[in-house]
């Protein structure tokens, strides 16, 4: 439990950072990045406001996804991580990934034939791949919890 307590608060430090950063990303980075393309490349400036949508949502499923973390965490501290409430939080966190992995996926598509080069394909093919294998690694460590939770159950009426 003492290193529980040594991981959390820096945990939660970069947690709220991360945030943060993603807060900044959505009203300043994306807009100004999306406005200046649309400046320099007239050809994809129809692309301005949909990527810009996009990106905001993208961001806000990553936001999603820290705010239940920052709820799992404060579960685990108080040690109720194998309750009902953990799944509630495990799920939320499975079905914005799975949003931001179709959000994705579709531009992914979609820019994938309109590219020229073939760097921005196969940067985006991995991207997709990570996103993947991360929704199926959670999903995995769902049913693991699922499991922990039935032992922990088991365990209690036992004793």
């Amino acid at each position: 439990m003492r290193l529980l307590n040594r991981v959390v608060l820096p945990l939660r430090v970069l947690l709220v950072l991360l945030f943060a950063g993603l807060v900044v990303a959505q009203v300043m980075s994306m807009p100004g990045q999306f406005a200046y393309m649309a400046r320099e490349d007239p050809e994809l400036a129809y692309l301005r406001w949909p990527l810009t949508i996009w990106s905001i949502v993208e961001l806000m499923c990553v936001q999603v996804v820290i705010v239940c973390t920052w709820k799992l965490l404060t579960l685990v501290t108080a040690d109720r991580i194998f309750s009902a409430a953990a799944f509630a939080w495990v799920d939320a966190i499975v079905c914005t990934l799975g949003v931001g992995w179709v959000l994705f996926f579709g531009v992914y598509v979609y820019l994938g034939l309109l590219a020229t080069d073939p760097a921005l394909p196969i940067v985006m093919t991995g991207m997709v791949l990570v996103g993947g294998v991360l929704i199926l690694l959670v999903v995995v460590l769902r049913a693991l919890l699922q499991q922990a939770t039935t032992l922990r159950t088991d365990m209690e009426a036992v004793i």
